[in-house]
């Protein structure tokens, strides 16, 4: 029995990536590597942006007493009424749960990766639109696997202080400009940055 209660003190420790894609996949994927970060990173917990299955996947994590980061783009709350109505139910939902932390981006997470090098929180109305600004950074960022899996884009994203000053102008922008990213809070729940 004891050995039981062991395991499950170490599983609610551990943090559980749940995200949009794999951009993220593969993002936390590096910053696991290069931090020595203890997080679980599973590919059924990446690819579907709902709230619906967001919200199926929170409950695994939270059956297992983990804790989940819900990583999203919530570029389709801006389109769609229904959608909104949603998201919005959803902040309201976990907003006082210590062990599901939120970190949703506007338009998606490729405003978050802009951060490291630029300080502004215009309109973005697409991903797309924020991935030709991203570009003059990384200027061969593309969302292909064969990309995105070779470690570099992230560690010349993280040098510098980068990933601070990315952190502080998140924070400082907050969620009530045109664009924003709640991702510093990963980062800091994970000690990369104060």
């Amino acid at each position: 029995m004891a050995r039981k209660e062991l395991f499950k003190q170490k599983r609610q420790g551990t943090p559980t990536i749940i995200g949009a894609g794999l951009t993220e996949r593969w993002y936390f994927t590096h910053l696991q590597t290069m931090y020595g970060l203890r997080i679980k990173l599973r590919p059924r917990f990446f690819g579907s942006e709902t709230v619906h299955s967001l919200e199926k996947r929170i409950a695994q994590v939270l059956s297992d007493e983990g804790k989940a980061i819900v990583v999203f783009d919530a570029d389709v709350s801006t389109w769609n009424d229904t959608e909104k109505q949603r998201l919005t139910a959803f902040r309201k939902k976990y907003a006082n749960n210590s062990q599901v932390l939120i970190c949703d981006s506007l338009p998606s997470i490729e405003f978050w990766f802009l951060l490291h090098f630029c300080q502004t929180n215009r309109h973005f109305g697409t991903s797309k639109a924020v991935i030709a600004d991203l570009k003059k950074y990384i200027n061969n960022f593309d969302k292909t696997e064969t990309f995105l899996k070779n470690r570099k884009w992230v560690e010349d994203m993280s040098l510098n202080g980068r990933i601070e000053q990315a952190c502080q102008r998140a924070k400082d922008f907050g969620v009530k400009g045109e664009s924003y990213s709640n991702m510093w809070k990963a980062i800091q729940e994970f000690g990369i940055v104060d």
